[in-house]
């Protein structure tokens, strides 16, 4: 089985420019570096330090300002496994699920979770473990899915459920 994942914790109305400084953006510093320079000036050891899986928890109106795709992109690259918040801004959450990253508003599972939290998430059984230092596991409800989402993270992205089926998902198949 695989070791649980950590939780990073941050408070409301981070941007993506918090996620991802302009001054990083790939044109500025290369597509195969700009991840490295995610939450530079909110949490400098952010890029250095999240491992795959690890999970971001946000308060009100995540992803907030421009839209830009270079922000989740970071993300995806650095591995991040999934954001809980209770708020998305409406496009940044388009763009975290067409590029395979699962996104749940909860108001619960914000309050639930503090920094450095050891969790597993378990989307097949909608459900988040958490660990406690001594082993024991507290199983969080996630919120429900969307079969067609579910079938989106399952592949990893809308672009590779398109690649795989040659539609996209909840689109009816050609007669």
């Amino acid at each position: 089985m695989t070791p649980p994942n950590r939780v990073w914790r941050f408070g409301d109305a981070v941007t993506t420019d918090d996620m991802l400084p302009g001054k990083y953006a790939p044109l500025m510093v290369g597509e195969d570096r700009f991840h490295l320079h995610a939450f530079a000036h909110l949490r400098p050891e952010f890029a250095a330090e999240v491992r795959a899986g690890d999970m971001l928890v946000g308060g009100r109106n995540w992803g907030l300002g421009s839209s830009r795709e270079y922000a989740p992109q970071a993300l995806k690259i650095l591995g991040v496994g999934a954001i809980v918040a209770r708020s998305f801004a409406r496009i940044h959450y388009r763009n975290l699920l067409n590029l395979g990253i699962p996104a749940f508003t909860s108001d619960a599972l914000v309050d639930a979770l503090a920094e450095g939290d050891r969790v597993r998430l378990e989307l097949d059984r909608g459900r988040l473990l958490r660990f406690a230092a001594d082993g024991a596991e507290e199983a969080l409800p996630l919120p429900s899915v969307p079969e067609f989402l579910r079938e989106v993270l399952a592949e990893g992205s809308v672009l590779r459920f398109y690649q795989r089926h040659g539609r996209f998902p909840g689109e009816a198949l050609p007669d």
